[in-house]
C-alpha cells in the first residue's frame, strides 16, 4: 500500500532518514517503535504527507505523493492523532461526522454509518451528544477512532494512540482495537514506543534507530533472534512488559 524509496529528510540541515526504504502491506498492521527521536512520528507523517520528502519517493497504492495528488489520497486515511485530537467545542457525533459533512454526504448515510460504528466500538449511544470533556478518555479515544473511520479509509494511521490513558483502560482498549482492527481486515499503522503495545497489534514490527530500521518483523523475531545488539538492549529494557503478554515464555 505504502512504498517509500530512497527518502531523504531532515530538520534544520541534518538528516533523520537519508536513502529510506520502507514497504507497508495491505489489510496487515504495522507497527513503528523505537526510542525517543528515532523517527518514528516522523515516518507517520510522511505516509499521510503532512511532510514531504528532501529526496526519494512516498508512495500510496503505487502513485507518488504529490502536492497535487495528496489531498485525494488523504480521503482514503483514516488519522488519530495523540490524545485524539477532537474538537472540544463540538459533541462526539459532531466530531466523528465533521469530515462527512464538510464532504455533503446525505443526512441518512451518515446516521447509518454512525449507527455502524457505534455498534463496532461498543461506544454508547447516549454519549453521542456529549462534548468530549463529558465523557471518559476512553471514550474519547473511540470517539477519535469513529471519526478516522467514518469515510471508511483504505488505511489507518494512529500516533501513539493510546499515551495518555491510564494503564487498565490502556490495555481494555488496546485489546478492543485489535479486534476491530481484525474484524475490518484494514491496513493499520501505527506508532508507539510499547513494545508491549506493539505485540498486542502488530503483523509486523519495524524497530527504528536514528532513522533507520534496525531489524522488521514479529515480536518472536525481535525477542528470539535479535538482529544487533541495540534490539536485545530494546527487548530487555521492555522485558517485563513483554513478559506480561506472554512472549517471552
Amino acid at each position: 500500500m505504502f512504498e517509500l524509496s530512497n527518502v531523504r529528510r531532515g530538520f534544520d540541515g541534518t538528516a533523520l532518514f537519508d536513502a529510506f526504504d520502507l514497504g507497508i502491506e495491505s489489510a496487515r498492521t504495522t507497527v513503528l517503535i523505537g526510542p525517543s527521536g528515532c523517527g518514528k512520528s516522523t515516518l507517520l507523517r510522511l505516509l499521510l504527507g503532512l511532510l514531504r520528502p528532501d529526496a526519494g519517493t512516498v508512495s500510496f497504492f503505487g502513485a507518488v505523493l504529490t502536492a497535487e495528488t495528496i489531498l485525494s489520497a488523504r480521503r482514503r486515511m483514516g488519522y488519530v492523532i495523540q490524545g485524539g485530537g477532537l474538537f472540544p467545542h463540538l459533541t462526539a457525533w459532531e466530531n466523528i461526522t465533521v469530515m462527512a459533512r464538510h464532504l455533503g454526504q446525505e443526512p441518512g448515510a451518515i446516521a447509518a454509518r454512525v449507527d455502524e460504528l457505534v455498534a463496532l466500538t461498543q461506544f454508547p449511544a447516549d454519549a453521542l451528544k456529549r462534548y468530549p470533556l463529558q465523557i471518559s478518555g476512553g471514550q474519547r479515544q473511540r470517539v477519535a477512532v469513529m471519526r478516522a473511520l467514518m469515510l471508511d479509509p483504505d488505511v489507518l494511521l494512529l500516533d501513539e494512540p493510546f499515551g495518555a490513558l491510564d494503564p487498565m483502560v490502556r490495555h481494555r482498549l488496546q485489546t478492543e482495537l485489535r479486534e476491530i482492527f481484525r474484524t475490518l481486515g484494514k491496513t493499520v499503522v501505527t506508532v508507539t514506543h510499547d513494545l508491549a503495545e506493539a505485540g498486542t497489534f502488530a503483523d509486523r514490527i519495524v524497530l527504528l534507530r536514528d532513522g533507520r530500521i534496525v531489524e522488521a518483523g514479529t515480536l518472536a523475531d525481535l525477542c528470539e533472534r535479535p538482529a544487533e545488539p541495540f534490539v536485545a538492549e530494546f527487548v530487555a529494557a521492555q522485558r517485563s512488559l513483554v513478559e506480561g503478554l506472554g512472549a517471552m515464555s
